[in-house]
């Protein structure tokens, strides 16, 4: 069977239970007023001269930070690209035809990179903006990526400090995986290899960063460019080797890698490829997946707490009434009591919000799937009973290595 465990790149709930993440809540744009000062905003030479009707994006990263941002509902169109599942609904539009961007209701486009000089005078005739800002190349950048994003989607003032929030809720959501690795004597190395022909996760990148982060001494370090020599790689013998997901399999039959102590290990672990191109949730999803990989006491969730019982027409052992079905978008205490069971169960690796997003739909689906469930990722009263019951099967420790 198939398996698209995305929740299980994430580490434990004891790992994730003690911050916030780095999403801030989608703001209510019809309710908030702007600041005064919010217009025009100028970013990387392009001036925006109001808040855009639309904005399309054609760039992966740039989409997970305006995720990140919760300005997500300005969006009208994507590049095929941006896989993100909150923006699966949206219309593929692509650089080569402004007026498809114009149609999708888009007065700007972020990109990261420039449009070339045909794009750009079809943009400008269809009255489109392109504003270009590069990813972060360290996390000192993170910042000033996440408040160019914000001033062009909200205004120099209100955009820019709700980026630097965004930004700094990021940071803390890495630093505080990172003081819960374990202190050993000996060192875990690893490697993050893009392909089989040396491309890597190199030092001079923010990819790079994420492994030091999840407490893995990156072999990679002291190479540049996104490129690692293979003869380098071999002396340094990672321990652990993380790749995109389908390469695993590749690597282990490449000459150069095959002898490589991770390969004969079997150390070799998958990742959604997105992780480590975006920095956004993306980064953070790779942070935390490669933490529970190298450590995998990490895993291990606390014991459930004692059901309650419960009278009237409510689902055994809960609150919620009983009948009731959740999915996306739910918004209340019903969605929160499940979100709050889910942890328990070591399915859910954020905190309780009460909002049924992507990350509660995939909890949902991997519980399905290990409680031999039709995996649809609705909490149905059929779900919602197995979920809330004592012999509910917990997220297994090894989740992460299937």
């Amino acid at each position: 069977m198939a398996k698209k465990l995305t929740a299980a790149f994430l580490c434990a709930a004891v790992v994730i239970s003690v911050f916030s993440g780095c999403s801030l809540p989608k703001e209510n744009t019809s309710s908030k007023a702007s600041d005064p000062n919010d217009w025009p905003a100028t970013v990387n030479g392009v001036t925006v001269s109001g808040e855009p009707a639309g904005v399309a994006v054609v760039s992966p990263n740039l989409a997970d930070v305006v995720l990140s941002l919760g300005y997500d509902l300005q969006l009208k169109g994507k590049s095929k690209d941006c896989t993100q599942d909150s923006l699966s609904t949206l219309a593929d539009v692509t650089l080569d035809n402004a007026q498809q961007i114009k149609k999708q209701g888009a007065t700007v486009v972020l990109t990261d990179q420039k449009p070339t000089e045909t794009q750009q005078d079809s943009l400008s005739k269809a009255g489109v903006q392109a504003v270009v800002i590069p990813p972060a190349a360290s996390r000192a950048q993170l910042e000033s990526l996440y408040t160019a994003v914000g001033s062009v989607m909200k205004g120099k003032v209100t955009g820019t400090q709700r980026g630097k929030k965004a930004a700094q809720s990021a940071v803390m959501t890495i630093d505080s995986v990172t003081r819960l690795i374990p202190k050993k004597k000996t060192v875990t190395t690893g490697v993050y290899l893009y392909d089989t022909t040396g491309g890597a996760a190199t030092g001079d990148t923010m990819a790079g960063s994420l492994l030091p982060a999840a407490g893995i001494t990156n072999v990679a370090q002291d190479s540049k460019g996104g490129k690692m020599d293979v003869a380098a790689l071999k002396r340094a013998n990672p321990q652990l080797i993380f790749c995109p997901t389908g390469m695993k399999a590749q690597l282990a039959k490449a000459e150069d890698y095959k002898d490589l102590q991770a390969v004969k290990d079997g150390k070799i672990y998958e990742m959604n490829p997105i992780f480590m191109r975006t920095q956004g949730e993306g980064m953070i999803s790779a942070v935390t997946y490669m933490a529970g990989t190298a450590y995998p006491e990490l895993l291990k969730t606390s014991p459930a707490a004692s059901a309650s019982g419960s009278s009237g027409a409510t689902i055994p052992n809960s609150t919620i009434p009983a009948n009731t079905t959740l999915k996306r978008d739910d918004q209340n205490d019903n969605v929160k009591a499940l979100q709050n069971r889910l942890k328990e169960l070591g399915y859910l690796f954020v905190n309780a919000t009460g909002l049924y997003g992507d990350g509660t739909e995939q909890s949902v689906k991997d519980f399905q799937l290990y409680n031999n469930l039709d995996t649809t990722g609705v909490a149905d009263p059929k779900t919602l009973t197995k979920i809330f019951s004592k012999d509910a099967v917990k997220r297994p420790a090894d989740a992460d290595n299937g």
